[in-house]
């Protein structure tokens, strides 16, 4: 069976709050407005849930993907602005960052757009575990953005 092909355009991008996701973010907004396409930023959460700075009591697990929501629209506005120049839409999955930002991939996007590092992982890594796993297992480009040092 042969697979779908890509949308012209759609972009996946991987957003999980960090600095480096920010800069992917931006990256992928302005590849999209050279290519009239739209960027789907991705967020992943697991239970337990914590990051961005707050940890979720026990018992709240039915409101994990209300808040993971919450922050990518708060990190995406951060990152492009209230009015990006392009659609941006929002994704938010229950599971591991690489599992569910290739699983949106290969929903026909033209291209993976990832950060070298997340939130987590070792400060000197030159690509974190999920970048690494998303430049192998894609079943489309991958642009990891570096920092600018």
């Amino acid at each position: 069976m042969a697979e779908e092909p890509a949308i012209d355009g759609k972009i996946v991008v991987g957003a999980d709050g960090s600095e480096q996701s920010r800069r992917a973010l931006r990256w992928a907004v302005r590849q999209a407005g050279f290519t009239h396409g739209v960027v789907e930023a991705v967020m992943a959460w697991e239970p337990p849930f914590s990051g961005w700075g707050s940890a979720v009591p026990a018992g709240d697990e039915a409101r994990l993907g209300q808040l993971a929501r919450k922050a990518l629209a708060e990190n995406v506005e951060k990152a492009v602005g209230a009015r990006p120049p392009v659609d941006v839409r929002l994704r938010v999955e229950e599971g591991t960052p690489a599992w569910v930002l290739l699983s949106a991939a290969r929903e026909r996007a033209s291209l993976l757009v990832v950060g070298h590092r997340g939130l987590g992982g070792f400060e000197g890594a030159l690509l974190g575990s999920v970048g690494q796993y998303c430049v192998q297992h894609s079943p489309c480009p991958v642009v990891v953005v570096r920092t600018a040092e």
